[in-house]
């Protein structure tokens, strides 16, 4: 009976030690488990990074190509007057003080123009021009009705319809 004992003990605590070692198996596979999840998951991440990386690349080859096809093909003269045109802009709005003296250089010779207009203009009144010879319609009625007009009256014909053009911009300065 002893003996039989013996052996029941024997079963039992081997039946205790399988079930702890059963319990650390169960546990390192879990811990197996969730670190195959973790690399199934750095592999997704790489995988991406690579797809990413491989957009790239071929976008970079392709503006390569682009840029190859613009500098081959020679662009047209009106679209680099576009383009100098526009780098001027950007360089006047990004220097104020040029900006300034570019202005003011426009407001000085539009004055100047303006004071050569108002003083052609009273020089015309001034020799006794009627009225209307210096007309909004821009031609003088003398001029179209005399067949022979003269050099001298050529040149006060075309300064009144240069002054006549310009009629609106004296009368609203």
């Amino acid at each position: 009976m002893l003996s039989l004992l013996t052996s029941l003990a024997m079963i039992c605590s081997c039946q205790k030690q399988d079930s702890a070692v059963e319990q650390q198996l169960a546990q390192r596979k879990t811990e197996l488990d969730a670190r195959e999840e973790a690399l199934i998951e750095r592999e997704k991440v790489a995988e991406a990074r690579e797809k990413a990386l491989n957009e790239r690349e071929k976008a970079l080859a392709q503006n390569k190509k682009a840029t190859a096809n613009a500098q081959a093909v020679p662009p047209d003269p009106q679209s680099q007057d576009v383009l100098r045109d526009a780098a001027q802009m950007k360089a006047l709005m990004s220097d104020p003080s040029r900006l300034n003296s570019i202005r003011d250089e426009k407001d000085r010779r539009t004055q100047e123009r303006r004071a050569q207009r108002q003083a052609e203009l009273r020089k015309l009144r001034s020799q006794g021009q009627p009225k209307s010879k210096i007309s909004g319609a821009g031609i003088l009625p003398a001029a179209e009705s005399s067949p022979t007009a003269s050099p001298a009256d050529g040149g006060i014909i075309a300064r009144t319809q240069k002054l006549a053009t310009h009629k609106t911009t004296l009368v609203t300065d």
